[in-house]
């Protein structure tokens, strides 16, 4: 399907909330697989979370998965004036939210910087809690707001359309969660396509809020959709 698209001449940019994996070692999975992708064609949370922390001399204190933290290595981290949190996985145990947790009520001003607000994801073993809910944890115990780096956040979809070098009225996101990827994408001024594949469930096509442009089956014809619109 991606091939199809790169084929017909089409732009494509994936707008992953992947915060398990670098991008490299994440492109290096999708590869393995089969599917064409550099990391240029890749907009994920912590580079975004890092072009954020530089333009405002943020010190993290890092709640993330082991695997991401490489995309941190120039960030200074000395003496933490805000927490950096992505899905951490098995790194979300009772004393390491607990630390952030410490942190941020001892802060003046406490500064959560979120990568994403996924409440769940699928993987071949089932449904997991994703980052989201620990974040609800964080700002509840500290009275605070999170900023949301990631889907659906706006400015990351700006980010990707930039990326692309066109205006949202020109992008179609393709995607199967109905509140980050859809929602945030037609916030953006984008058209969104909603697969029910993944995450998807039936209950979704009754959301009180999101109403996707078109329900697909799977990605082929997502594609097969765009392809015939040209």
């Amino acid at each position: 399907s991606l091939h199809r698209i790169k084929a017909s001449g089409l732009k494509l940019q994936l707008c992953t909330n992947e915060t398990q994996a670098t991008r490299e070692n994440f492109v290096r999975k999708l590869r393995a697989m089969g599917f064409d992708i550099s990391v240029a064609e890749v907009t994920a949370p912590a580079p975004a979370a890092c072009h954020l922390l530089k333009e405002r001399g943020l010190r993290p204190h890092l709640l993330v998965h082991d695997d991401l933290v490489p995309e941190f290595a120039e960030i200074n981290k000395t003496n933490p004036n805000c927490v950096v949190l992505g899905d951490a996985a098995e790194n979300f145990t009772y004393a390491n939210l607990n630390e952030a947790f410490r942190l941020l009520i001892g802060m003046e001003k406490p500064v959560l910087i979120s990568l994403g607000k996924g409440r769940y994801y699928k993987e071949t073993d089932g449904l997991k809690l994703d980052v989201g809910a620990y974040m609800k944890a964080l700002e509840y115990a500290c009275d605070v707001q999170a900023e949301v780096v990631g889907k659906p956040a706006k400015r990351f979809f700006e980010s990707a359309l930039a990326e692309l070098g066109v205006p949202p009225e020109q992008a179609i996101m393709i995607g199967d969660d109905i509140v980050s990827d859809v929602g945030g994408a037609q916030q953006c001024g984008m058209r969104a396509l909603q697969v029910r594949t993944g995450k998807f469930r039936p209950a979704d096509e009754n959301h009180p809020v999101v109403k996707p442009d078109a329900y697909v089956n799977n990605l082929a014809e997502a594609v097969d959709i765009i392809l015939q619109q040209l």
